[in-house]
């Protein structure tokens, strides 16, 4: 019973690592797009498809983000699932 106790404790820590590691990388992430948006939206002579082809690039790169949290979430609920069920 005291095993089972420390790994809920290992993985509650893994899972606040992850969180807090995932927030701060989102938070990068969407500084560097607010960044590429002002020099697009202040630079001449960008074409348009230039424009709509990082535009794209940014909301595949947030889709990706998105299902990784999910994924990576509904992980750390099956393990916590398991650690309850075997209690």
């Amino acid at each position: 019973m005291e095993q089972q106790k420390i790994f809920k404790q290992m993985i509650d820590f893994q899972k606040a690592t992850f969180d807090n590691t995932f927030n701060a990388m989102t938070m990068l992430q969407e500084q560097a797009e607010k960044m590429a948006n002002m020099f697009l939206n202040q630079t001449q002579g960008i074409p348009e498809e230039g424009k709509k082809a990082i535009n794209e690039w940014v909301k595949a790169y947030k889709k990706g983000r998105e299902d990784f949290r999910k994924s990576t979430d509904d992980s750390f609920k099956k393990v916590e699932d398991f650690l309850a069920n075997i209690g």
